[in-house]
């Protein structure tokens, strides 16, 4: 593949990837410890991942259960967990935190789909500026001479081809993120 081409693939493929991360936070009725990987406590004055100030796990399909490494920790860990746009109220017996995900209603659900769908959408529009951008910059190589008409043509057919590579890409995980939202 062309180096020029390479540049654009590697940033759509970023988007994807994004992508992929943004669609971990939506839950889809089961636990998943992802949902919990945006939440920063403080630990002793610094910003702190919640992974790093204890252990998470998910002793059963709708709970997730947090350990910290010092008790003391609790109270900033519900804190933060209630100020997130989890939605859900964390309980604790003074030794670990847990979290019970209800099951999802039929309206929930339909509003999930519609965020996957919506996301979705803004990663097809990412690609198709990054294409842009593409097509731009050969244009200018173009006009300064660089590169002939035909490599120009080439170029864009290429970009055309990665462009729609990419947005089924994207298609097939809006899909796959919906199928398992609408899964009672």
């Amino acid at each position: 593949m062309d180096e020029r081409i390479k540049v654009y693939e590697d940033k759509m493929t970023k988007t994807l990837d994004n992508l992929d991360r943004e669609y971990t936070g939506i839950r889809a009725g089961r636990a998943n410890p992802h949902l919990l990987d945006k939440i920063v406590v403080d630990y002793y004055g610094t910003p702190t991942p919640l992974q790093q100030v204890g252990n998470i796990t998910v002793p059963e399909a709708r709970v997730i259960m947090i350990q910290p490494w010092e008790a003391k920790m609790i109270k900033a860990i519900e804190k933060e967990i209630m100020a997130s746009d989890l939605g859900i109220t964390p309980s604790n017996d003074g030794r670990a935190i847990r979290l019970v995900f209800p099951e999802l209603t039929e309206e929930r659900r339909k509003e999930l789909a519609k965020d996957v769908k919506k996301k979705g959408e803004a990663a097809k529009v990412a690609v198709r500026n990054i294409r842009r951008d593409a097509n731009e910059a050969f244009k200018k190589l173009n006009k300064s001479k660089e590169i002939s008409e035909d490599d120009l043509d080439n170029l864009e057919d290429d970009i055309q081809k990665l462009t729609d590579k990419f947005i089924k890409k994207v298609d097939a995980a809006v899909d796959a993120k919906t199928k398992e939202v609408m899964t009672v």
